[in-house]
């Protein structure tokens, strides 16, 4: 039995504890709303984050980031206060818990990817859980806030104790978002070499040997390169359909007059995977920009779109696709069938699912194709 001494300063400490945290928490209304904004915030990087390869966008993941783990403590708040409704459950309340362990979850598996965790879910993996998990939050979200739609008032949302609320909560999330980062550095972790978009090097300059990925349903019979061929149409002076040999640098000899002007190009690139890896190569083949001067294009032309055999596309703005390359090989391989071959574009700062393989045409567009954020969840699909 603890002395009468001990028991006493326990019991202090536990008042002093319980005092903190009625301080630091806000109102209930508030704390469900922060909640809403936060899952907010974290959603909206999170999806920014696939479109988000260059420097300059590290904002994004450190958001996100700070975000979810702010997330924690409001979480921690409505959990403690509602724990005693979940015991007596109806529709509602069960859902509710299950947006809760939902969340819970994609918190989990992003804490534990940023300490460098891994999990193998056959073509999966623990990033694609904890986007799949933020991504699930989403409609149970919704029901949530259509059965229990409540606005706070003037009355939670006034007051300097509010104010210090949030700049503690959040204060504590960029804090807890730092040292986690040098924690993974002492510790010597995986997540130590991470890049700022969470990935993790994989393969660089080891030619194909670097991770075979696809995009939703892309999974294309290998391309003959004796029956494949390039077709570049579009605002373009001189349409042009191009042949193996007019754009490998190993290619036998120029089946087109302009040749001379596609000459073997090559670039150092790093690709970013949303799968959470990357890699960084030298890549060959022919610079957009010296293909697109071939065959002239006319004024007014705003956009370059890549197709894919598979009906995947995408389109980059024309002086950023100027500096893409259109590739046969990869550190002076070959590209295998899986990496795009016979011609894979290169679009350095573009995250992976941007890099289109296999592909058969370039079209110049005064307008971008809005079809094409179709395309990319049913390309494939009739193959």
């Amino acid at each position: 039995m603890a002395p009468d001494g001990d028991r006493t300063a326990l019991a202090r400490l536990r008042g002093a504890l319980a005092r903190f945290r009625a301080a630091l928490e806000p109102r209930p209304r508030l704390v469900d709303w922060s909640l809403f904004a936060l899952l907010a915030v974290v959603l909206a990087t999170g999806v920014l984050g696939f479109l988000s390869g260059r420097p300059d966008r590290a904002w994004v993941f450190v958001t996100h980031g700070v975000a979810g783990l702010s997330l924690v403590a409001f979480l921690y708040f409505k959990l403690r206060r509602v724990r005693a409704r979940l015991a007596r459950p109806t529709v509602t309340r069960a859902l509710s818990a299950l947006m809760a362990a939902v969340t819970v979850g994609a918190l989990a598996t992003g804490v534990w990817w940023a300490f460098g965790g891994s999990l193998d879910l056959g073509p999966w993996g623990l990033l694609n859980l904890h986007v799949g998990l933020g991504l699930a939050v989403v409609p149970l979200l919704a029901y949530h806030l259509a059965k229990r739609f409540r606005p706070p008032s003037t009355r939670d949302v006034r007051g300097r104790r509010t104010a210090l609320q949030y700049t503690a909560i959040v204060t504590a999330g960029a804090l807890a978002w730092r040292l986690q980062g040098s924690a993974n550095r002492l510790l010597d972790t995986a997540g130590a070499t991470r890049r700022f978009t969470g990935s993790r090097e994989a393969g660089s300059d080891e030619g194909n040997a670097f991770p075979v990925t696809a995009w939703v349903a892309d999974d294309p019979a290998p391309v003959a390169v004796d029956d494949w061929s390039l077709s570049v149409r579009g605002a373009v002076d001189a349409p042009a359909d191009l042949a193996y040999a007019d754009v490998a640098p190993d290619g036998d000899g120029p089946a087109h007059e302009d040749r001379a002007l596609l000459a073997a190009h090559e670039d150092r690139a790093l690709l970013d995977c949303t799968s959470g890896w990357y890699s960084e190569h030298d890549w060959q083949g022919v610079r957009v920009g010296a293909l697109l001067d071939a065959v002239g294009i006319r004024d007014g032309a705003a956009w370059v779109q890549f197709r894919s055999v598979t009906g995947y596309r995408w389109s980059l703005p024309v002086e950023e696709a100027r500096d893409a390359t259109l590739a046969t090989h990869v550190d002076g391989e070959r590209l295998a069938h899986g990496h795009g071959a016979p011609l894979r574009l290169v679009a350095p700062g573009r995250r992976g699912f941007q890099w289109v393989k296999w592909v058969e045409e370039v079209r110049v567009t005064r307008r971008r194709d809005r079809s094409e954020w179709l395309a990319v969840f049913v390309s494939g699909v009739d193959e």
